[in-house]
Protein backbone atom coordinates (compact mmCIF):
# COMPACT_ATOMS: atom_id res chain seq x y z
CA UNK A 1 0.00 0.00 0.00
CA UNK A 2 1.11 3.76 -0.18
CA UNK A 3 -1.38 4.77 2.05
CA UNK A 4 -2.80 4.30 5.75
CA UNK A 5 -3.95 0.82 6.37
CA UNK A 6 -7.07 0.62 8.46
CA UNK A 7 -7.71 -3.14 9.00
CA UNK A 8 -5.39 -6.10 9.11
CA UNK A 9 -7.22 -9.76 9.02
CA UNK A 10 -5.95 -12.89 9.06
CA UNK A 11 -8.30 -16.25 8.29
CA UNK A 12 -7.44 -20.10 9.45
CA UNK A 13 -6.21 -20.42 6.00
CA UNK A 14 -3.00 -17.97 6.84
CA UNK A 15 -4.34 -15.78 4.05
CA UNK A 16 -3.90 -11.84 5.77
CA UNK A 17 -5.97 -9.01 4.19
CA UNK A 18 -4.80 -5.33 4.61
CA UNK A 19 -7.50 -2.40 3.99
CA UNK A 20 -6.47 1.16 2.85
CA UNK A 21 -7.44 3.97 3.22
CA UNK A 22 -7.02 4.52 -0.27
CA UNK A 23 -9.76 1.44 -1.18
CA UNK A 24 -7.50 -1.21 -1.62
CA UNK A 25 -7.26 -4.93 -0.51
CA UNK A 26 -4.01 -6.56 -0.42
CA UNK A 27 -4.18 -10.32 0.53
CA UNK A 28 -1.22 -11.72 1.47
CA UNK A 29 0.59 -15.35 2.64
CA UNK A 30 0.54 -15.00 6.23
CA UNK A 31 3.83 -17.59 5.96
CA UNK A 32 5.72 -16.16 3.45
CA UNK A 33 4.91 -12.38 3.30
CA UNK A 34 4.04 -12.78 -0.26
CA UNK A 35 1.40 -10.44 -1.74
CA UNK A 36 -0.75 -12.73 -4.07
CA UNK A 37 -3.91 -10.06 -4.83
CA UNK A 38 -4.73 -6.50 -5.05
CA UNK A 39 -8.43 -5.25 -5.17
CA UNK A 40 -9.74 -1.67 -5.42
CA UNK A 41 -13.24 -1.07 -4.30
CA UNK A 42 -15.88 0.82 -5.78
CA UNK A 43 -17.21 3.41 -4.28
CA UNK A 44 -21.01 4.18 -4.28
CA UNK A 45 -22.20 5.93 -7.29
CA UNK A 46 -22.67 10.36 -6.04
CA UNK A 47 -19.37 9.47 -3.47
CA UNK A 48 -16.58 11.86 -3.19
CA UNK A 49 -13.25 11.02 -4.05
CA UNK A 50 -12.33 10.69 -0.03
CA UNK A 51 -15.24 7.87 0.59
CA UNK A 52 -13.33 5.56 -1.22
CA UNK A 53 -11.54 3.84 2.22
CA UNK A 54 -12.35 0.41 3.81
CA UNK A 55 -12.27 1.62 7.23
CA UNK A 56 -12.57 -2.12 8.73
CA UNK A 57 -12.53 -5.90 7.69
CA UNK A 58 -13.62 -9.38 9.24
CA UNK A 59 -14.05 -12.95 7.99
CA UNK A 60 -17.13 -15.07 8.10
CA UNK A 61 -16.92 -18.05 10.33
CA UNK A 62 -16.14 -19.42 7.31
CA UNK A 63 -13.28 -17.72 6.25
CA UNK A 64 -13.99 -17.75 2.75
CA UNK A 65 -15.47 -14.42 2.85
CA UNK A 66 -14.35 -11.14 3.63
CA UNK A 67 -16.83 -8.03 4.96
CA UNK A 68 -15.72 -4.65 4.57
CA UNK A 69 -17.49 -1.74 6.16
CA UNK A 70 -16.19 1.72 4.06
CA UNK A 71 -16.26 5.29 4.06
CA UNK A 72 -18.77 5.75 1.33
CA UNK A 73 -21.16 4.20 3.95
CA UNK A 74 -21.23 0.55 2.63
CA UNK A 75 -21.07 -2.76 3.39
CA UNK A 76 -19.34 -5.36 1.07
CA UNK A 77 -18.79 -9.01 1.23
CA UNK A 78 -16.12 -10.38 -0.85
CA UNK A 79 -15.62 -13.83 -1.77
CA UNK A 80 -12.87 -16.32 -2.97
Amino acid sequence: HNTIINDLVVNEDGVLVSAGDNGTLQFWDWRTGHCFQQQMTIAQPGSLEAEHGIYTAVFDRSGSRLLTGEADKTIKVWKE
